[in-house]
């Protein structure tokens, strides 16, 4: 295995890539008991277009179908419930859908081994039917449902639908239930031969194990794994604008809430590396709209904020600022936003201060083996590798540089979207 240095954190990640494509991560922790693997495949809600392995045709596969094989991998031919399998060894376990990924896990302190050794064959074994496949359709409608009557939930859908035309994201990680209808066992083979195939997929060890026994049952598990990392995923060809400037709805809640969206093409950035385009634009986001910001001081003092969220998404072309905020005064908040955008006062002082706060940051996660499973997983998500130098690179950032991206933003490519309670007017 190759050995990295994670620079300036005090760990240390073993690598090596099997014959067939998988690549495997372990980061070991000898002062702590516990470990984590994450068995995960770049594999998410948003890729529903793609031509297979093998063909020269493209095909569309129903919105929700990621979330939906995750489901039924849980469903093993033997009738053995993978969850009851690691709970009688006290081990937990779970598995996630996101727009670009899917990834199975569990966690504990012992029977490291056999838990590894499970996870793997479980996670490769799909048994789809007829009818296994309809009785989850139930399942998951009902999933839908709950969640589709979280006002939270109900915003960023809406704010989503504003600002992206066509693209994938447009749509919830679980689908819809007309979609989820038209899945078929079928559906569930494509994907999963396409896409949990080892070129698409990696191993996350970290924790406390025995290194050499792991790679000896991942090499027994998995070398004779046939990669099928022929799928072509389509191109989607979102526009620059946002589909809808403004927007508003009713909801059952009590307070307003607003949702605000800027979206960036990041062909108008320049040529950058893309992890070094994503610190600056999230320290963009930092210095303006950050718990510490004046922008926030602001409105806590005026009382303008009764709970804020921001964070960035990521797609091939673009890159769009997303805010989520709950407010008694809708209309002063959006105003207070927008102005906030096209002013970005931005300082030295702050600058350097968000950088030593980020630094602080990553050595002080590196002690925890949840932050650096998170770190590492959504770096081989983004970047399809491990960052061994993130310090290096936070610390040459610098004040030019980022007012060089930033004067290229078009901050007016906003969509806002408000959320009222029922009785009240818009």
């Amino acid at each position: 295995m190759k050995k990295v240095n994670l620079k300036g954190l005090d760990l240390t990640a073993y690598l090596e890539t099997l014959d067939n494509g998988l690549d495997v991560i372990f980061v070991p922790f000898d002062n702590k008991s516990n470990y984590h693997i994450s068995y995960a495949t770049r594999f998410g809600s948003e890729i529903t277009n793609f031509i297979p392995d093998g063909e020269k045709k493209a095909c569309k596969v129903p919105d929700g179908i990621a979330h939906f094989l995750e489901h039924k991998m849980f469903e093993q031919e033997s009738g053995e419930d993978p969850f009851t399998y690691f709970s009688q060894s006290g081990t937990g376990a779970n598995a996630s859908t996101s727009y670009n990924s899917t990834q199975y896990i569990c966690y504990g302190t012992k029977n490291f081994l056999d838990n590894l050794r499970y996870l793997i064959r479980f996670v490769n074994a799909p048994y789809y039917t007829d009818s296994n496949v309809e009785k989850e359709k139930g399942i998951i409608a009902e999933e839908l449902k709950m969640y589709a009557d979280l006002p939270d939930v109900q915003l960023e859908s809406r704010l989503r639908q504003n600002v992206y035309h066509v693209h994938p994201r447009r749509v919830d990680i679980g689908g819809t239930i007309e979609e989820i209808n038209k899945i078929t066992k079928e559906d569930l083979y494509l994907c999963y031969n396409n896409f949990y195939s080892p070129d698409h997929m990696f191993l996350l060890v970290v924790g406390k194990f025995p290194m050499e026994d792991a790679m000896k049952v991942i090499h027994k598990e998995l070398d004779s794994r046939e990669n099928k990392a022929g799928a072509v995923i389509s191109k989607i060809k979102e526009k620059k604008t946002v589909r809808k400037k403004e927007d508003s709805f009713t909801g059952n809640i009590q307070v307003p809430k607003i949702g605000l969206g800027l979206k960036i093409a990041i062909s108008d950035l320049g040529e950058y590396d893309e992890l070094e385009l994503d610190l600056y634009l999230t320290m963009l986001s930092t210095m303006l709209f950050g718990s510490s910001s004046l922008f926030r001081e602001e409105a806590r003092s005026n009382k303008l904020l009764n709970s804020f969220y921001m964070e960035w998404d990521n797609i091939e072309d673009y890159k769009t600022f997303l805010v989520l905020a709950s407010t008694n005064d809708p209309k002063n908040l959006i105003k207070k936003l927008k102005e906030e955008l096209a002013n970005h006062k931005l300082e030295e002082a702050v600058f350097q201060r968000m950088k030593k706060v980020w630094i602080a940051n990553e050595v002080k996660m590196a002690d925890y083996i949840d932050s650096t499973v998170n770190n590492i997983y959504d770096d081989m998500i983004r970047y399809h590798k491990v960052i061994p130098n993130k310090v290096d690179i936070i610390r040459k950032m610098n004040m030019k540089t980022l007012e060089k991206i930033v004067s290229n933003i078009d901050f007016n490519n906003i969509s806002v979207v408000t959320m009222s309670p029922q009785d009240e007017v818009l």
